[in-house]
């Protein structure tokens, strides 16, 4: 969990600011995003091979570059 105490002198939006970086850092937001609905197993199967795919491809597609 996150927690921020402000600085002396510090403003509220550079304080805010640091908030969102220690969020965005910690993984947290991602997280919520990824549990605020259900899920069905099979479709986290789904998603997941998916992006394996993807980056199957892309890194495909970088061998190929060099």
């Amino acid at each position: 969990m996150v927690k921020q105490e402000r600085r002396p002198g510090e403003s509220i939006d550079s304080m805010l600011r640091r908030f969102k970086k220690d969020i965005k850092r910690e993984g947290t937001l991602l997280e919520y995003k990824k549990r605020e609905f259900f899920e069905k197993p099979s479709d986290v199967k789904k998603r997941k091979l998916k992006a394996a795919k993807k980056r199957a491809r892309l890194q495909q597609k970088a061998n190929e570059l060099y």
